[in-house]
């Protein structure tokens, strides 16, 4: 009895989902005709607006060209009525000198034919009929002004409605991912000399393979692209992989997207590890202030009144989805993580190979603050570069300033300006540690050393603030430096 009531309760559910689905399909549909309804009337009047602007464009043509006609009729007839006035004037001299000529032949007296021919001789000199030219000045002919529609009442004939454009293809072989840059390149399948121009949509992912249909990440548009070409710069690779896809547009359609692709996208991301820090640095995500209160004490109790009891660990973090195995567990909680004069706090990701870079910008008003790497074992009063555990670059503003190398209580005094924004270079299998100013990418000062156990990124400052950026790539002109050998220089080495 009860297997026939189980059986019947499951037959309920199906029904009542595919009810559901029915009711959504339903929905769907009403929403299409209505849809149907209001982009029907919208096409209807963007072609009535267009035919309309087409005659337009048609009426002024054809007055454009009845002016023409009409001026250089007015011009041939003005210059034909001068010839033809100067003419007759001309004729009518001409006829009464004719008739003077012959008055005067038939004349009896001797003195006065002589005088009267001499007259005569001289009128017909200086006569209008002789200074004319008998060549009319302008032609009656108006044949440069005829016209022959035929190609273009072709071309009128062949109007129709735009075609979708085709999808286009993107071409992973030439697509480029380097120094936090996305060039993607497509193509056509087809010459379209309709296109006017592309839409290109990307998203982080954590999923390799397919994009999915349902991604955490929203589709991120760029519009008016004009060429089969785009380079997104200045990303932040906080996710391992980015989908992309394209469509082609033209004035009036967009085609449909290209069958989405899937680009790597390495790069080291890390968070600060709040349970490491020394109770009087404030950690805000990748922030950091130091506090002379106990910034850290305050905080936890703040968030404890305010119902967020959990700490600022990557663990609850979304910024990957799902936590590296290479990020720390808490261990050593609470404020005893760092302590005395040890204002340290750590990074939250091991880093046991490969190379990795990330940039810090400090207050350049901090009385001191330091960047390097540390073994997990670093003690709690240990300061950074005072021991074999920790390598790191350290600024001093206080009393006296100093730039400084620092590693196994051994000093070296760097001989550069100070950049307020530094870029830290691990090569964990070359046992290398290279620092550069983050803006010129200049070398400021390179480690070597063999690294027996896994590095932590690691952070001091006294008095002052700084903030770190992940998620990037070891940029192009760094990869280049080590290439060179820049970053073994015996300038370089002293503290390995």
């Amino acid at each position: 009895m009860e297997d026939h009531r189980e059986a019947l309760r499951k037959i309920i559910t199906t029904l009542a989902v595919k009810n559901e689905e029915i009711q959504s399909f339903i929905y769907s549909l009403k929403q299409m005709l209505l849809n149907v309804e209001a982009n029907s009337t919208k096409v209807q009047e963007d072609l009535e607006e267009e035919f309309q602007s087409l005659l337009s464009m048609l009426e002024e043509l054809k007055e454009g060209m009845l002016m023409k006609i009409k001026q250089d009729r007015a011009s041939r007839t003005y210059e034909l009525q001068n010839q033809l006035s100067a003419c007759t004037r001309a004729l009518e001299s001409s006829e009464e000198l004719l008739e003077m000529a012959n008055h005067t032949l038939q004349a009896a007296d001797s003195e006065d034919f002589l005088q009267a021919a001499k007259q005569i001789k001289d009128s017909v000199t200086m006569a209008p009929a002789f200074r004319l030219s008998l060549k009319a000045k302008v032609s009656d002919n108006m044949s440069h002004l005829m016209v022959d529609f035929a190609q273009e009442r072709q071309m009128l004939q062949g109007l129709t409605f735009l075609p979708v454009p085709s999808t286009p293809m993107i071409d992973l072989a030439e697509s480029l991912v380097a120094d936090n840059c996305v060039t993607l390149v497509w193509r056509m399948p087809d010459e379209d000399s309709k296109i006017d121009h592309y839409v290109l949509e990307y998203r982080r992912t954590n999923f390799e393979g397919p994009p999915r249909l349902k991604e955490d990440q929203p589709w991120m548009v760029v519009e008016g692209i004009r060429h089969t070409e785009y380079t997104l710069t200045g990303l932040k690779f906080d996710m391992k992989y980015m989908n992309f896809r394209v469509k082609a547009c033209n004035k009036a359609v967009a085609g449909e997207f290209s069958e989405p692709v899937t680009l790597e996208t390495p790069a080291f991301m890390f968070r600060l590890d709040a349970s490491t820090s020394h109770q009087n640095l404030r950690v805000d995500d990748l922030a950091v202030e130091w506090d002379a209160m106990g910034g850290k004490v305050q905080d936890i109790k703040a968030r404890e009144k305010d119902g967020k009891g959990r700490t600022a660990s990557p663990v609850n973090s979304p910024a990957r989805g799902t936590p590296s195995p290479k990020r720390m567990s808490s261990g050593r909680g609470g404020r005893d993580r760092f302590t005395a004069e040890s204002y340290t706090v750590l990074g939250d990701t091991l880093i046991d190979g490969g190379d990795h870079y990330w940039e810090v910008r400090y207050e350049p008003d901090s009385k001191a603050f330091g960047v390097g790497v540390a073994y997990r074992s670093l003690g709690r009063f240990e300061q950074l570069g005072k021991t074999s555990a920790s390598w790191c670059l350290h600024v001093n503003n206080w009393l006296q300033v100093s730039f400084t190398a620092k590693h196994a209580n051994k000093v070296k005094v760097l001989d550069a300006p100070v950049p307020d924004c530094l870029g830290v270079h691990c090569d964990f299998h070359q046992g290398l540690l290279s620092f550069y100013n983050a803006r010129t990418k200049q070398l400021l000062h390179t480690f070597k050393a063999k690294f027996t156990q896994p590095l932590l990124p690691a952070f001091t400052v006294w008095c002052g603030s700084f903030h770190v950026t992940t998620g990037l790539q070891v940029p192009s002109s760094v990869r280049c430096l080590q290439k060179r050998g820049s970053a073994t220089s015996s300038s370089n080495t002293s503290l390995s």
